[in-house]
C-alpha cells in the first residue's frame, strides 16, 4: 500500500508493508524473523486508447510550447500575415531538422515512431526547460539520452524532519544510495559515516565493508542478497551511469560475497521490511524500515527505522547517549587533528 503527504513542499510517499502487527505494548520480542513485504501490484496492460491517449497528450504539450516560442527567439524574422500564436509548424520542422508531415502527425497524436534524438531536436528548438523536457520523455515512454541529474543535496526542511524524529533512527538516501543526512539516532545505530572520504559514505560499501554491520543484521546472507537484488533494480533505471558503474566495481573489487551475490542477476523492489537488528551496545532492535520518497521515484528517500515494540522504543533513546562508532576508513575529525598537533 502506498501513502503520502506533504512537507514543507516535499512531496514525501510512504512505501508501507503489509506486515503482521506490532506485538502488544510492553511484550518482548527478541526473536522476531524479518519477513518479506506482501506487495500487491495492479498491472495495467497495454491498450489501444492507452497508447493513443499518450500520443494525444505528447502531441498537445508539444503543440503548447510551439504556439509560446516567437520566430524572433529562434532568430527568424517575425512576419507580418501569421494568423496563430508562435511558430509555424513548418518552421519547428525545419529548425529540426525532421519532415514537415511527420512533425504534424506527432502534434496530432497520430501514430509515428518518435525517436528519443528526433525528440531531442523537437525539445532544443521549443527551447524547453528540464522539467518540460522531463514530461515530452515520459508521454513518449522513452528515455532521455542526455538526461542531467541534478546534484543532490538535503535542505533545511529536510534535516529539521530528521532532528524531529529522534530518538527514531532516519537517514536521507541518495538515488545512488548515497548517505545525505542522517539524525542522530542513526549515527548512533551505524557509526559516523559522516567522516569517511565521499565514495564510501553509501549503504551498499558500508554494508559488505564493515564487519560490524555484518554483525548486527540478524540474517545477514539473506538480508545481504535481498540489498544486492535491490540495488539492481535502482541502478537499472540509469544504466551506463559512471557514478553506479564506479560504486558497482568498488564494492566488487572489495567484497567476494557481493561479487557472487551480483552475478546471481537477482532483482527486487524497495519496499518496507521487518528487521532484527543486535546493536553491540543498545541491545536488540525489533524495527520497521519504511522508505518515503521524496519528489519522483527512483530519487532521494527517508529511511526510517520504526520500533515495533515497547522495549525497542526505549532502547532506542539510549541511541542519542552513546559516541557514534568510528567506522573503518574514517578521516580522523579536524578537531581532534588540531589537538594532536598541538600536544
Amino acid at each position: 500500500m502506498t501513502g503520502g503527504t506533504n512537507l514543507g513542499g516535499t512531496s514525501l510517499d510512504v512505501a508501507a508493508s503489509s506486515a503482521a502487527p506490532a506485538p502488544t505494548p510492553g511484550a518482548s520480542a527478541p526473536h522476531l524473523a524479518p519477513a518479506p513485504p506482501v506487495t500487491r501490484v495492479t498491472r495495467v496492460p497495454p491498450s489501444r486508447e492507452r497508447t493513443a491517449e499518450r500520443r494525444r497528450a505528447l502531441g498537445e504539450f508539444i503543440r503548447s510550447r510551439r504556439e509560446r516560442i516567437t520566430p524572433e527567439a529562434v532568430g527568424l524574422p517575425p512576419g507580418s500575415r501569421r494568423r496563430t500564436p508562435g511558430l509555424r509548424r513548418e518552421e519547428v520542422a525545419l529548425l529540426a531538422g525532421i519532415g514537415i508531415t511527420w512533425y504534424t502527425w506527432l502534434e496530432q497524436g497520430r501514430s509515428v515512431n518518435a525517436s528519443a534524438q528526433v525528440l531531442l531536436s523537437v525539445v532544443r528548438v521549443l527551447g524547453m526547460d528540464d522539467t518540460e523536457r522531463a514530461h515530452v520523455f515520459a508521454l513518449a515512454e522513452l528515455p532521455d539520452p542526455e538526461r542531467s541529474v541534478a546534484r543532490e543535496e538535503i535542505g533545511p526542511a529536510i534535516r529539521v524532519l530528521l532532528d524531529q524524529l529522534n530518538p527514531i533512527p532516519a537517514v536521507a538516501i541518495g538515488r545512488r544510495w548515497q548517505f545525505l543526512a542522517g539524525n542522530r539516532a542513526h549515527l548512533g545505530l551505524v557509526g559516523d559515516y559522516r567522516r569517511l572520504p565521499p565514495g564510501e559514505r553509501n549503504l551498499p560499501w558500508m554494508y559488505f565493508t564493515d564487519p560490524e554491520w555484518r554483525r548486527m543484521a540478524d540474517d545477514w546472507p539473506s538480508t545481504a542478497k535481498s540489498m544486492v537484488a535491490k540495488l539492481r533494480s535502482a541502478s537499472a533505471a540509469e544504466a551506463g551511469c559512471p557514478e553506479w558503474e564506479s560504486l558497482i566495481s568498488r564494492v566488487r573489487a572489495a567484497s567476494p560475497e557481493f561479487r557472487e551475490l551480483w552475478r546471481s542477476q537477482d532483482v527486487a523492489r524497495l519496499g518496507a521490511h521487518l528487521k532484527v537488528l543486535r546493536h553491540a551496545r543498545v541491545g536488540v532492535l525489533n524495527v520497521e524500515v519504511i522508505h518515503l520518497t521524496m519528489g519522483d521515484a527512483g530519487g532521494p528517500r527517508i529511511t526510517v527505522y520504526t520500533p515495533r515494540d515497547d522495549q525497542t522504543r526505549a532502547r532506542m533513546e539510549h541511541l542519542m547517549a552513546i559516541e557514534p562508532r568510528v567506522l573503518p576508513g574514517s578521516r580522523p575529525d579536524p578537531a581532534e587533528e588540531t589537538a594532536a598537533h598541538s600536544a
